[in-house]
């Protein structure tokens, strides 16, 4: 019993941060669900189930941080000035804007106590990562679409914010995600072509590299509500980037499995919304056809990192010394 006992401190003393991701994940696959509800056909249950779920997720997650904070603070302290771990610090508000947006169409008061304090949290992480950028020399090797998570996350902010703030302050978040989107993906561009190529258990993260221009897509239309020249630029930026990691697929098929596996569904669930509202806008058979390939991707991949999740919880090898 007190093996037992010690075992489970050191797997909270271990809990990473990145396990925010697997709300991001599941978030995102909510919203795919509900737009496909109203957009295609698809039995309104599911996204309500899903809702409920991810809520539920949020909460665990956030109780179980919480306590390893209070218990071992100077690991949470660690993490937050980790090179690579601090970008994930991001997933936390991601993961509450997200659920604003989950929460939008049904209970727009539990919408607003999630999207106001992420905004708030999202541009204190924002600024204070690009402080630690500039206050401590990156190795070019650190480098990874993950650094996406805290500047680029930006974009998320209009998707829920309408109604909840002025167009000015949606602008002001959208402009900065996409700024530094253009900024780091020609960083992280050089990075892989010229120097090391990402370690194995960053490879998922390069599906990251879809998010920014589905999720600015999605953004830009709901603050203008129009499918102009620009958001068609967007759109075909996301979807030429869907194709390159399936077009990369071998490079994923034989990872060991990490919690980064998570990194794999909420680009995929963000590239079906798209296509689902692109179609809705435009009335394209091809984007109908795109759109029913997307969510059936997205539930595949979604089902295996969640059967890959329990079955390594099971063995004890999450939340472990690395």
């Amino acid at each position: 019993m007190e093996e037992e006992s010690v075992c489970e401190q050191n797997r909270l003393k271990f809990f990473p941060i990145m396990m925010f991701s697997i709300i991001m994940g599941m978030s995102g696959l909510t919203i795919m669900y509900q737009k496909a509800g109203v957009w295609l056909g698809f039995p309104k249950l599911i996204g309500d189930t899903l809702m409920v779920v991810s809520a539920f997720l949020f909460v665990l997650v956030s109780v179980l941080y919480l306590s390893k904070y209070f218990k071992y603070s100077e690991m949470v302290k660690k993490e937050f000035s980790h090179p690579v771990r601090i970008n994930f610090f991001a997933a936390v508000s991601i993961s509450m804007l997200m659920l604003a947006i989950i929460f939008k169409e049904h209970y727009e008061t539990i919408s607003a106590c999630f999207w106001y304090p992420g905004a708030v949290l999202h541009f204190y992480l924002t600024m204070y990562t690009i402080s630690f950028w500039i206050n401590h020399n990156q190795v070019l090797d650190h480098s990874s679409p993950a650094w996406f998570i805290p500047v680029v996350g930006n974009v998320l902010v209009p998707v829920g914010g309408v109604g909840f703030a002025s167009q000015g302050i949606l602008m002001y978040f959208f402009s900065l995600g996409l700024f530094f989107w253009v900024i780091l993906f020609a960083i992280l561009l050089n990075r892989i072509i010229f120097h090391h190529q990402l370690a194995v258990k960053f490879m998922p993260t390069m599906f990251i590299l879809i998010a920014p221009p589905a999720v600015g897509f999605i953004a830009y239309f709901k603050m203008f509500e129009t499918i102009d020249i620009f958001a068609t630029m967007l759109f075909n930026l996301a979807l030429f980037f869907t194709l390159l990691v399936a077009f990369m697929y071998k490079n994923f098929v034989k990872i060991k499995f990490f919690i980064s596996w998570w990194a794999f569904v909420f680009p995929l669930a963000a590239m079906a919304i798209s296509a689902m509202l692109m179609h809705h806008e435009t009335g394209d058979f091809m984007l109908l056809i795109l759109s029913y390939t997307m969510v059936a991707i997205t539930t595949i991949v979604i089902s295996i990192v969640i059967y890959q999740t329990i079955l390594h919880v099971g063995k004890g090898e999450i939340c472990i010394d690395e």
